[in-house]
Order: C-alpha cells, then sequence, then structure tokens
C-alpha cells in the first residue's frame, strides 16, 4: 500500500472517526448525562463541604462534553485507519468494509470490553479521591494487556492455521485470550469503592450507558470508515455512455 493511498484512508478514519463521535455524543448526552446528574445530587447530598465549581455544570455537559467526544472519536479514527492499513490481507481474505468492522470489534473487545469488565466506569460520588492515581494506573495495565494479548494470539492463530486448520487455529487463540485474561481478573486488585446506600440502579444504568456509547462509537467508526475505504480501494468504473445517448450524438450531422 503507497503512501497516498495510506494518507487517503488516515483522512478518512478521522472522518469516519469525527461521525462516529457524533453518534456516541448523541448516545453520551441522552443515556449517560442524567445518571451524570443523579449522581452528582447523591454527592452534593452526602458532602460536608461544598467546592466552588470552576466550569459550570451546564457547560460541562454540553460543550465540554462534545469536545471531549468529538476529539477522542478524530483521535482513535486516525489511530484505526493506520491499524487497518496494515491489517487488510494479513488477517484473512476480507475485503475492505468486512475488514473495518472485524478490526473494529476487536478494538472496542480488547481496548474497551475487557478492561471494563474487571475496572467498570463509575459516575460521580463513586470512588475516593485519593486512590484516583492507583486506579487509573491499574485500568490502563488491563487495557495494555488485553491489546497486547489479543495481538500475540493473532499471530498465534495465524501461526497454528497451517497444521490444525482455521477453525481449530481460531478456537486455541480464542481460549489463550480467555485463560490469560481470566489470570488477570483473579490476580489483579479488585476496587470497590462504591459508597454506602449509592443508588444501585444509578451505577448499573450509568455503566451500561457508558458501554453503549462505547459500542455506537467503533459500531458507527466500523460502518463508516469500511464504505469510505471501499471507495478508496476498489472505485467503481465510470459510468459508460448510455446507447440512446451515443445514438443521438452519432446522428448529428
Amino acid at each position: 500500500m503507497n503512501s497516498a493511498t495510506v494518507r487517503n484512508l488516515l483522512v478518512r478514519g478521522m472522518l469516519a472517526g469525527l461521525a462516529a463521535g457524533v453518534l456516541a455524543l448523541l448516545v453520551a448526552y441522552f443515556l449517560g448525562e442524567p445518571y451524570v446528574d443523579r449522581a452528582i445530587g447523591f454527592e452534593e447530598a452526602h458532602a460536608h463541604e461544598h467546592e466552588t465549581e470552576l466550569v459550570s455544570r451546564g457547560l460541562q455537559s454540553t460543550a465540554g462534553l462534545a469536545t471531549g467526544v468529538l476529539i477522542y472519536g478524530v483521535a482513535f479514527g486516525g489511530i484505526a485507519a493506520l491499524a487497518f492499513c496494515f491489517a487488510l490481507g494479513r488477517v484473512g481474505r476480507f475485503g475492505p468494509r468486512a475488514t473495518a468492522l472485524l478490526l473494529s470489534g476487536c478494538a472496542l473487545l480488547a481496548v474497551y470490553v475487557v478492561p471494563f469488565l474487571k475496572y467498570p466506569a463509575n459516575p460521580p460520588a463513586v470512588g475516593n479521591a485519593d486512590t484516583i492515581g492507583k486506579r487509573t494506573t491499574l485500568y490502563f495495565l488491563m487495557m495494555v494487556l488485553s491489546v497486547l494479548l489479543a495481538i500475540a494470539v493473532t499471530l498465534l492463530g495465524k501461526r497454528l492455521a497451517p497444521k490444525l486448520g482455521n477453525w481449530y487455529a481460531t478456537v486455541v487463540a480464542v481460549a489463550a485470550f480467555v485463560l490469560v485474561i481470566g489470570l488477570a481478573y483473579a490476580f489483579l486488585p479488585v476496587v470497590n469503592e462504591v459508597p454506602e446506600h449509592f443508588p444501585a440502579a444509578v451505577l448499573w444504568r450509568f455503566r451500561l450507558s457508558a458501554l453503549a456509547i462505547q459500542v455506537t462509537l467503533w459500531t458507527g467508526f466500523g460502518l463508516a470508515f469500511g464504505e469510505l475505504a471501499e471507495r478508496v480501494l476498489n472505485p467503481r468504473p465510470a459510468r459508460s455512455a448510455t446507447p440512446s445517448a451515443v445514438t443521438a450524438v452519432g446522428s448529428r450531422p
């Protein structure tokens, strides 16, 4: 793949990430923000001291949310496009659309779902401010481990495929991924800092909305970028003139 094609795909990946970010923004605003407000209300009701807000809640839930989600969408879209350039033709005989969807699904699983199941997202009022550094480190450690392991089992599956066949090689690779992730879940520290009497429904629905945002983002990107990549890599031939038009032109004096 030449540099011009990679550049075109990078630009289209960022555009697809922006479009996916708009969809994720809608999900975040309508599904996630109501539970953030409820968590903040719980925190304020149980706080002994009220801190002065540097940025108003209205600005956080609108312009601040939009800026964060859209910038994230553009950034991850560019990175995912470069990963697509590397993966195309190396993970199987898939076309651009199928490769983009497969890459998006694997990235969603490795980058978000696996770390989320061990260290799920929490709304305001959940978590000790003194342990935020430790919790952040553990989350990113889980994410890096998941991504590296996903790459390793992909290479393992490709190496085993000539001996075992694609089906059994895939089964072995998936089993290895699940085994190692299970060991990581067992040995990494557990974080449980939910305050007493915090509404369980709010916590559960906030986490579901956080998962829905990521599913929307990655699915939207896979569909949009797959279509754009298909047009770059497999452009449609130009339509020839219709027979009636050719006849009309040829009949002119």
